[in-house]
């Protein structure tokens, strides 16, 4: 415990010390604009400064992209700050001191003045001069142009590159934890190219700040030795040139290293090797140093060339050409990685398993031919992932809980105009489509034949034809509804993630759903959840209210319902049936518009009776018909709601409470889309309209079960 706490004292501390150096270092540098320097100091700072920028340099270069080093922008702030600080600094040194000797503003600008420039002021002005050229004209200007144009890119660029992450993350590509890390790398990119835009700005100006002090150093030189000391010209300019050209290129060095460091980071592109890696491995082929070495071989037997140099130069060009073959030979191709190791066919093809083969994990996925991979082609246009998208968000607001993501991919297994959809692990739907037309599905009014491919929609089992582009007038002319290929699969997608609801609704779907009341009522849910009803037996009955579309958009009901039947000991069927008459209008308003009246579909009384005697006689088994009297309960309600679904209305089975659970059980088995209702769950302020009873002497006619 001892070592535990002295560590986290040591920690405490080390960040304590961390967060005063750099404010504090701010203040000696503004510092060092206003009061004198001992020389000894202004030496220091200058070796200082020159540290930094070899330092920035160095890190520039060995970083794998430039968001690795995002906070250059802020340290070439300040190293450019500290830098003006020390020319202020040295300035004042050299115009008070300079008359004293070449010694007087410190070792650090001697040793520029007479090493550096051999000690020749005109030397050191034209050497300067180059290196502001260098640095200004050619490396910062280019490191401008490019912060400029890469800031603009990557602002137009974050809305598609977001677009994109929604994308892959509503196809099940990425979980959301990435998804969430990916944006906030698209957001830190367009940060950090603007904070580089303006830092290009520093550099730039860093430059004219170094011709200006120069000047500022010459012309305050020459004026003080020569009216206050009393020196010569000739003196004068010798020693104040000299201070002068050796304090400017003592500040020019470190600026023209960070302009070099600026100019990496806005020219590099995100790999996974440093630099230098990225270039060697670039550059190192064996087909571009042959041509060099051959070019380089005849400049060498020119009469008059330095023939040795340029024959040396075609020696070593020959030797990087023969080592890049030998290298380019040993490394792995793409398909000879790590995989390599695994099994190979007969045809030495790729074999290994592994476990992503074997397993996928997605609560829903669809499979697509090779086919139908343009349709999910976001650069081709391909539109089935943002209906995908749409049908997700249209279930997830009908049911009342988050649909999980849909995970889509390719598979070869398939044919090419197949898709396959799985909820789980289990196949839910498949059918063709066919990517270049369109699904006509005819309508009532309906009269013509239309030329193409005749089959089933495979959301609703209608009659359809696939026909081609140039036939949607004609179709659409004959009411007949045109279906894009890529909503013929989200379609039945739509239709399927109704239907297998139940399964895709967990625990930890429920947990998120209560944490989400929690903030409105939190009373409710605390004395509910678990104190009365378990999280598994709220779920369960979630799920017996999903199996027959009921929403659970209302949860505030539903636990103010199950808290009322606490005490009476239910099962979980008894518990959603009992939860149904509160719930049912959020069904009814999603399948029937509030101004029209309810499409009913009612049983004869005699044959309810005769239902209800037979669900008596099989208690817990269900219902148990005749066969013939069940295809004919079956064909009657099916042909009634073709009727209705042509008009574009969804028929309500509407039986005695008695009777409605099994006749549900019953039903679903044959009919999966039909809803079926207890007469006491009809609203009361709703028009009800009877389409179909069910039932007569033939049915009556049927025996009864033993």
């Amino acid at each position: 415990m001892e070592l535990t706490g002295g560590r986290g004292t040591l920690g405490l501390l080390r960040q304590t010390a961390g967060g005063i150096v750099l404010p504090l270092g701010i203040l000696v540098i503004v510092a060092m604009m206003v009061l004198p320097l001992p020389v000894f100091l202004l030496d220091s700072f200058f070796v200082l400064n020159i540290l930094l920028s070899l330092l920035v340099l160095m890190v520039a270069m060995h970083s794998y992209r430039p968001l690795d080093f995002s906070s250059f922008p802020t340290l070439l702030l300040i190293a450019t700050v500290l830098r003006l600080a020390l020319n202020v600094a040295s300035t004042r040194v050299v115009l008070s001191e300079g008359h004293t000797g070449p010694d007087a503003a410190g070792k650090v600008i001697q040793a520029f003045g007479e090493f550096v420039i051999a000690g020749n002021f005109a030397v050191g002005i034209f050497v300067f001069a180059i290196l502001v050229i260098i640095n200004l004209v050619v490396i910062t200007k280019g490191a401008g142009r490019v912060s400029e144009v890469s800031a603009r890119f990557t602002l137009d660029a974050m809305p598609g590159k977001q677009m994109a992450i929604d994308a892959d993350l509503n196809a099940g590509i990425l979980t959301p934890e990435e998804a969430t890390r990916r944006r906030a790398e698209v957001a830190s990119e367009a940060d950090f190219y603007g904070a580089m835009d303006g830092a290009s700005k520093f550099v730039k100006g860093d430059a004219v700040a170094g011709i200006l002090i120069l000047a500022v150093n010459i012309i305050g030189g020459l004026i003080i030795g020569v009216a206050q000391h009393r020196m010569s010209m000739l003196a004068a300019a010798e020693t104040y040139v000299l201070l002068s050209i050796g304090d400017g290129l003592v500040a020019q060095i470190p600026s023209l290293l960070l302009s070099i460091a600026t100019a990496i980071i806005v020219t590099r592109v995100s790999s996974t090797h440093d630099m230098a890696e990225h270039i060697a491995r670039q550059v190192n082929l064996s087909r571009a140093w042959l041509p060099v070495a051959g070019v380089m071989m005849i400049l060498g037997f020119v009469p008059g060339m330095p023939n040795a140099l340029f024959l040396g130069s075609a020696a070593l060009a020959g030797f990087a050409a023969w080592a890049a073959r030998g290298r380019e030979g040993a490394d792995p191709g793409p398909a000879e990685g790590p995989a390599a190791a695994g099994e190979t066919g007969p045809d030495g093809a790729q074999e290994a398993i592994t476990a992503e083969d074997v397993t996928d994990y997605s609560a829903i996925s669809v499979q697509l031919g090779y086919g139908l991979i343009d349709l999910v082609d976001t650069e081709a246009g391909g539109p089935l992932v943002k209906r995908i998208t749409g049908i997700r968000r249209d279930v997830s607001r009908s049911l009342g809980f988050v649909i999980p993501a849909v995970r889509i991919r390719d598979d070869l297994a398939l044919g090419a105009r197949q898709y396959r959809i799985r909820i789980g692990q289990t196949i839910q739907g498949e059918d063709e489509i066919h990517p270049d037309r369109k699904l006509a599905i005819p309508g009532a009014g309906s009269a013509l034949r239309l030329k193409g491919i005749e089959v089933k929609d495979p959301s609703f089992g209608l009659d359809a034809i696939w026909i081609l582009p140039h036939q949607q007038a004609e179709a659409e002319a004959d009411d007949h509804v045109v279906v894009e290929p890529d909503s013929v699969i989200a379609t039945h997608l739509s239709q399927i993630l109704y239907k297998n609801a139940a399964e895709l609704l967990g625990q930890d779907d429920v947990q998120a759903l209560l944490d989400n009341l929690g903030r409105v009522s939190p009373s409710l849910v605390q004395s509910v959840v678990p104190k009365l009803v378990p999280l598994h037996v709220l779920t369960a009955v979630l799920r017996a209210l999903l199996a027959e579309r009921i929403p659970i958009s209302d949860l505030r009901r539903i636990l103010e319902g199950m808290s009322a039947m606490s005490g009476r000991n239910l099962g979980i069927t008894d518990m959603a049936e009992a939860l149904r008459p509160g719930l049912v209008p959020l069904l009814i308003q999603q399948v029937v518009p509030l101004n029209q009246p309810l499409p009913v579909v009612t049983l004869a009384p005699d044959l309810e009776q005769l239902i209800l005697r037979m669900a008596r006689q099989g208690g817990e088994g269900g219902l148990m018909l005749d066969a013939s009297l069940a295809e004919m309960l079956v064909q009657g309600l099916n042909g009634a709601t073709e009727r209705l679904a042509a008009e574009g209305r969804q028929a309500l089975v509407v039986v005695a409470p008695q009777i409605r659970r099994v006749f549900a059980d019953f039903l679903r088995v044959h009919l999966p889309d039909a809803i079926v209702l207890a007469v006491t769950e009809l609203p009361e302020a709703r028009r009800v309209e009877i389409i179909a009873t069910l039932g007569g002497a033939e049915a009556l006619a049927q025996p009864e079960m033993s």
